[in-house]
């Protein structure tokens, strides 16, 4: 079926209570591993490129990977920029044909972020594209430090930038390597009483399993963004694979010993949201 946007997919999981994968792609061997997933589950997906695949591949020919898995697939599929940190970048995506662009404005001051956010907002919808944005500030894993979300910044946030889904800092980190102990749901709570856009948790490979179930269930998370396990799933299916034959070299057949680990992973991460 067609690429659709980040809006088609996540307001009916914000309806019915649960959340979608957004799964960190680096390559056309992951890119079909996750798809063949959301077939195998019967469910949507969200195929990111984010910066670090972007630095790989170039947007445009991103696009068409996406495009052409999304055509040939039996569920929904999201073309996702993950991380715009321009106007530029962001408006170069929306014109090679992603369906959704996540801005992040999030290390800014809080104004600048907002108005930079619903200047690419309005671009977005322009186009028939869904934009996420990002108040707070997610850190990274023996990197730079969270700063958590207000309450009270993310519902001027939400209200003054029109997003459609809403990154929220509340104790995920990125390239998180193992299970943390767990989200602030008190801060959860608090952002969903002043607001109804759907939240998105980065650095979802931190969040225990089952809790990200229970709070795809019973808050306004629709959206956990997955990466470092996956990228783990498949380093470890590559070295298996290197490892088979010594003396096989076609990349090729190399790489393609890794899709179906990497889907099994992928729909392991699926079905957590659930």
């Amino acid at each position: 079926m067609p690429l659709v946007t980040l809006s088609q997919v996540l307001q009916p999981a914000l309806r019915d209570g649960y959340a979608v994968a957004g799964l960190v792609c680096l390559g056309w061997e992951d890119m079909c591993a996750y798809t063949a997933a959301a077939e195998a589950e019967g469910l949507p997906v969200i195929l990111q490129a984010g910066p670090g695949c972007r630095e790989h591949t170039p947007l445009p020919v991103l696009a068409a990977m996406f495009r052409t898995l999304a055509e040939s697939a039996e569920v929904p599929v999201v073309a996702h920029l993950d991380h715009g940190y321009t106007m530029e970048e962001c408006v170069q995506a929306i014109d090679c044909g992603f369906t959704s662009v996540m801005f992040d404005g999030s290390r800014k001051p809080l104004q600048q972020n907002i108005d930079e956010t619903a200047a690419i907002v309005q671009a977005a919808h322009r186009a028939g594209v869904s934009c996420e944005g990002e108040i707070g500030f997610v850190g990274y894993a023996q990197g730079e430090s969270s700063a958590g979300t207000e309450p009270n910044e993310a519902q001027r946030f939400a209200s003054e930038t029109g997003v459609d889904a809403m990154a929220i800092s509340v104790g995920n980190v990125h390239l998180q390597q193992s299970e943390s102990s767990g989200l602030d749901i008190n801060r959860i709570n608090a952002i969903e009483a002043v607001s109804e856009v759907p939240l998105v948790i980065h650095g979802g490979s931190g969040v225990p399993a089952a809790q990200r179930a229970e709070l795809a269930r019973t808050t306004n998370i629709c959206k956990y963004n997955v990466g470092t396990e996956l990228r783990m799933a498949f380093g470890e299916a590559l070295r298996t694979a290197v490892g088979t034959d010594a003396d096989r070299f076609d990349r090729n057949a190399i790489l393609k010993d890794t899709i179906e680990p990497v889907t099994k992973a992928a729909r392991q991460v699926l079905r957590s949201m659930r």
